[in-house]
């Protein structure tokens, strides 16, 4: 059956028990019994469409039941066998228990037997292994297609959301030519207020006080960072400042934004294209399509092409107050990709772009997750309306080694 083990990253940290395959004599025949028994239940459900989850549990009790009549197996084995059965088919197979596990994550699948996971902001590798590239494939596309999201050789990437608000990303060969691809952020429910950031020295409080402030006061507040830095959680923090009363309209390539007390709350959501390449929605056309639904604030989930001109568009037609989030690895970087983005997406010159960034864009906030995996504000910035053609930026707030995120004085 499963037995747990210890994993352990590359500093030597051990992780909690993980749940991995057994490596005894037993296990193949247990696997060949778990795929002759799955091939059972799609000859009995092939004329079924659509099958829910219930169902389809019921129809693998119903195979074992019958199957396994006669083999010396126990209540507690022909369980685990059935659960085994159904996340191979419904799930995620050998990763479910990962997915069900809320410490974990992040879900990283290099090939069929590399499997890394975040837990506590380190990474892990685990002893976790499919069978063999074939299964990983055959679970990924069953698992996508369950969603409407082709995963075949002729769309070999493929972007999920799932249920809870977990987002997946699949690659196949041959275009990862090492073998099927998977990464999964999960969506953990946490949404800490900012006492807890305090508390954890995410930020200080003096900080906390001031952009909460600047989201009263309507400012538009711009939070930037890398990837898994915590730009999305922190914006969802900073929306309990958002009156009440007002209207916002969320925008997201990926819905995950969860706002907080906001009772006139409209969320949209860009569309990928269809297997025959049309149907798309893109950020720009949500952007431009909530300037018609009397909103008084716009968040953006993520700005990152051409559409950042519409952004700066809604930003100067009596929008202000925008939560917005991006890459970058410092706020005037960040000033210079929205510059790159919005030329690329206008014909205005450049000088007029820096301008109109400079009077759109209030403040920048600069998040990272530093080498022990701990995140923190790194820095907060106001912009100068300028008429020349850089940015002028003024730090309200620096992190300083052994001082913490400080206050700027100079």
């Amino acid at each position: 059956m499963s037995v747990f083990v210890r994993s352990r990253n590359t500093t030597g940290r051990t992780s909690d028990l993980t749940e991995v395959p057994n490596t005894n004599p037993g296990a193949t025949n247990e696997i060949d019994l778990a795929d002759k028994l799955s091939l059972c239940v799609l000859r009995n459900l092939q004329n079924h469409e659509d099958t829910n989850d219930d169902a389809f549990r019921e129809a693998i009790s119903e195979v074992i039941a019958e199957e396994t009549a006669k083999l010396p197996m126990t209540l507690h084995e022909k369980r685990e066998l059935a659960l085994k059965m159904f996340n191979s088919m419904r799930r995620l197979d050998v990763l479910q228990p990962m997915m069900d596990d809320p410490a974990v994550t992040e879900i990283m699948v290099n090939g069929f037997d590399r499997v890394f996971y975040e837990r506590d902001g380190f990474l892990f590798s685990s002893e976790i292994r499919f069978k063999d590239p074939e299964t990983l494939e055959s679970v990924l596309t069953h698992f996508f297609s369950r969603a409407n999201r082709p995963l075949n050789e002729a769309s070999p990437i493929a972007d999920l959301r799932l249920p809870d608000g977990s987002r997946a990303n699949a690659v196949l060969p041959p275009v990862a030519p090492d073998g099927p691809i998977l990464t999964i952020r999960k969506f953990t429910g946490v949404r800490p207020d900012s006492q807890t950031l305090i508390r954890q020295e995410f930020i200080s409080r003096e900080a906390s006080d001031f952009l909460s402030d600047s989201v009263i006061g309507k400012k538009t507040i711009f939070i930037c960072g890398g990837t898994g830095s915590g730009k999305t959680t922190f914006l969802n923090t900073l929306s309990s400042f958002i009156p009440s009363d007002e209207r916002v309209v969320t925008i997201e390539d990926s819905a995950e934004l969860s706002l907080q007390g906001i009772q006139n709350l409209v969320r949209l959501e860009a569309r990928l294209p269809g297997p025959d390449g049309h149907g798309a929605v893109t950020i720009g056309q949500l952007i431009r399509t909530a300037l018609r639904m009397r909103p008084d604030r716009i968040i953006v989930g993520e700005v990152r092409g051409s559409e950042a001109a519409d952004m700066l568009h809604a930003l100067q037609t009596g929008h202000p107050g925008s939560l917005c989030t991006g890459h970058a690895s410092s706020c005037l970087e960040m000033l210079n990709r929205l510059t790159t983005m919005v030329l690329a997406g206008s014909s205005l010159p450049f000088e007029a772009v820096v301008r109109q960034i400079a009077m759109g864009i209030n403040i920048l906030v600069h998040i990272i997750r530093d080498k022990t995996g701990k995140r923190r504000v790194n820095e907060i910035v106001s912009v100068d309306p300028t008429s020349s053609g850089c940015f002028r930026i003024i730090p309200r707030f620096v992190y300083r080694e052994g001082f913490g995120l400080e206050k700027d004085t100079e």
